[in-house]
């Protein structure tokens, strides 16, 4: 069983930065893909970036240039880095990973955009 663990959200004006850290109970060069979803209040959860262990990183139109996801395999921890936030950009953000075919979710860390 993989467990993941984010940290790193709160609360943070329109403009700022924040960086989310997932930290997996694995060795992360072992997941084929990990990535962040966000799900925001009444809404699905939607993709937000994901980087395989091989081949392009991916991300949503909506996050395209502000934000950036990287794995440090030696740490076994992601990270997203999230600048020129906006209010729009409120969610709970779930850190997820493959393994061996099955997905894996953290518990999610509140993101939150407001002045």
């Amino acid at each position: 069983q993989v467990q993941l663990v984010e940290s790193g959200g709160g609360l943070v004006q329109p403009g700022g930065s924040l960086r989310l850290s997932c930290a997996a109970s694995e060795r992360i060069f072992s997941f084929s893909t990990m990535g962040w979803y966000r799900q925001a209040p009444g809404k699905e959860r939607e993709l937000v970036a994901t980087k395989p262990s091989a081949g392009s990183t991916n991300y949503a139109d909506s996050v395209k240039g502000r934000f950036t996801i990287s794995r440090d395999n030696a740490k076994n921890t992601m990270y997203l880095q999230m600048n020129s936030l906006k209010p729009e950009d409120t969610a709970v953000y779930y850190c997820n990973c493959v393994l061996y075919g099955i997905s894996y979710w953290g518990q999610g860390t509140q993101v939150t955009v407001s002045s």
